[in-house]
């Protein structure tokens, strides 16, 4: 098997040097260019295929010969490891309901059933497993969709650091969309749905080891009835994606080298918390590479995007969705940013974790 270059992203260096190794170091959990290698050499060197290939948050699987169904099925699985377990704004059993429902959603699908791995740490008191049950209830119950299958695995104390769970979600997405990571086009619009980095600094707070304290919380939220709005106003939307690990930044730099097209954004226009901002300041981080949970990259026609923005901020998930950005022709498979002073700046992929296991 020919080796894959699909996930390969090349140019500029990135910030920090990539280390090559031959064991798992965490910054392969990143999202950024060492999880894009691990993709290519590992993943995709043994289970290649054009699911897999096209890169999207979910696979968009073709329905049986005769099924008298028509489109397709949208089907995602994600595993979530996050400390603290509780957070301010959520907590593990919100995160992998949401974080599911958002994957399978990407496509334009309306998801319609989830199902949830346990592994569960010996000593895990049963009120703490409880707590985040009904959180993963409350939540399916948000986003409409039921949770139809499970299994629980048991393993010995400080093996998985209390609980991680893996869920698998499964959607209808209708005939005729077409929305993927391949799909964007030189002069659509590039939307955000709201403040980025609330989830990253929520958590990173809750570990009360850096003395950060403040009250920002997560934006984890099930997003799969705004997708449905958004898309009744903008039907001809091209792209869809959470921007999760690796933040803003790096999903719309994976969108980019998908679509082979540049995307310019506008710093001014990026609605980042106050608090968020200075956290960062502090901490040295930039807010473009800190992970959501609760927002969304729409990229439309031009001639659709005031529809679809009225259509995300009648949505309570929704209310601060502004147009950051637009999709150029070259320089393909870049992104820049028009900076706060004037000047433009290549923003690159995360290289490795920026905070580690925050979803």
């Amino acid at each position: 098997m020919a080796e894959p270059t699909d996930f390969n992203f090349d140019g500029a260096s990135c910030p920090v040097p990539l280390h090559h190794t031959d064991q798992i170091v965490i910054g392969h959990g990143s999202g950024g260019k060492m999880t894009q290698e691990l993709i290519s050499q590992v993943f995709l060197r043994w289970l290649d295929n054009s699911f897999l290939r096209a890169g999207n948050d979910a696979a968009g699987l073709i329905l049986p010969t005769g099924s008298a169904l028509r489109g397709r099925l949208s089907m995602s699985t994600d595993s979530h490891i996050v400390h603290p377990l509780f957070f301010p704004g959520g907590d593990i059993g919100r995160l992998a309901v949401c974080g599911t429902v958002n994957d399978v959603s990407m496509l334009g699908a309306q998801v319609l059933y989830l199902t949830a791995g346990f592994i569960l740490e010996e000593g895990l008191p049963v009120e703490t497993l409880e707590r985040v049950v009904a959180s993963m209830r409350a939540a399916a119950d948000e986003a409409g969709v039921l949770i139809v299958a499970g299994d629980t695995k048991v393993v010995e104390k400080g093996k998985a650091d209390g609980l991680f769970i893996n869920t698998a979600g499964l959607g209808w997405i209708p005939e005729g969309c077409t929305i993927g990571g391949d799909q964007a086009r030189p002069g659509d619009a590039v939307l955000i749905s709201g403040t980025i980095g609330d989830h990253g600094i929520a958590v990173l707070s809750a570990r009360g080891d850096l003395g950060i304290e403040s009250e920002i919380c997560s934006d984890v939220a099930p997003l799969n009835h705004m997708i449905q709005s958004l898309l009744q106003a903008a039907p001809r939307t091209h792209v869809l994606r959470d921007p999760t690990r690796g933040g803003l930044a790096t999903t719309l730099n994976e969108i980019a080298v998908q679509s082979h097209v540049g995307i310019q954004l506008e710093e001014a226009k990026i609605p980042v918390q106050p608090a968020v901002r200075a956290a960062c300041e502090m901490l040295g981080f930039d807010p473009l590479y800190i992970a959501n949970e609760g927002k969304l990259i729409a990229i439309v026609p031009s001639d659709e995007a005031d529809a679809a923005l009225a259509a995300l901020r009648q949505d309570p998930h929704g209310a601060h969705a502004v147009q950051i950005g637009k999709v150029v022709a070259a320089p393909a498979k870049r992104v820049m940013l028009k900076t706060l002073i004037g000047g433009t700046r290549l923003l690159d992929v995360l290289a490795g974790e920026m905070l580690p296991r925050i979803c």
